[in-house]
This record gives structure tokens, C-alpha cells and sequence, in this order.
């Protein structure tokens, strides 16, 4: 037996941001990208066991820098961002594009 008010997720989305296409829901997807980027740095920084200084002095950038690529800063520069990823936490970024 089906349950009548289950949304998924997709449908959810859809409804309350716009169907894909939408400059509404790219804006969103855009947004949602950033904000997984940021939990991906903290994640790994806390796995690191390193504070947010640490991180920036080990790859020349400032601890607000940090703070604000961990809440969803939009803008960063490629090569910052690889040496944050390489020089501050020790890892290697990889990059796929998707269709």
C-alpha cells in the first residue's frame, strides 16, 4: 500500500525550488555545490584533527579564509583551493564533470 503524502526528495525540490532548467533551481544547485565543497574541507580538517588556523597557516591563506570556505563560500580560487586540499590537509583533490 502506497502512502499518499511520501515526497521524495527530487519531488520535493522540484516543487519548492522549480524544475531543473529553472534560473531558480540552477542558482540553487550552484549554491548546494558550495555548500558540499565546505562540508567536505570541515569534514576532512576534523579528521585531520586541525583547527581552522592550522589549516590556513599550513597553506598561507587566514583562519576567517578557512572559516568561510567551511560555510559556504562561493568563489575560491582553483589554485587556493588545491592548496588548501594539498598543503593545509594533506590530500589530493579529483575533479569529475557529470552529465
Amino acid at each position: 500500500m502506497k502512502k499518499k503524502n511520501v515526497t521524495s526528495l527530487s519531488e520535493f525540490i522540484d516543487n519548492k525550488v522549480g524544475k531543473r532548467g529553472t534560473k531558480k533551481r540552477e542558482k540553487f544547485e550552484a549554491d548546494y555545490e558550495a555548500f558540499k565543497l565546505g562540508v567536505l574541507i570541515q569534514q576532512a580538517r576534523q579528521e585531520k584533527g586541525l583547527t581552522q588556523e592550522q589549516v590556513a597557516e599550513l597553506s598561507g591563506t587566514n583562519k576567517s579564509y578557512i572559516s568561510k570556505l567551511e560555510k559556504d563560500l562561493k568563489d575560491v580560487r582553483f589554485s587556493t583551493l588545491q592548496r588548501i586540499i594539498k598543503e593545509g590537509l594533506g590530500g589530493h583533490l579529483e575533479i569529475s564533470i557529470k552529465f
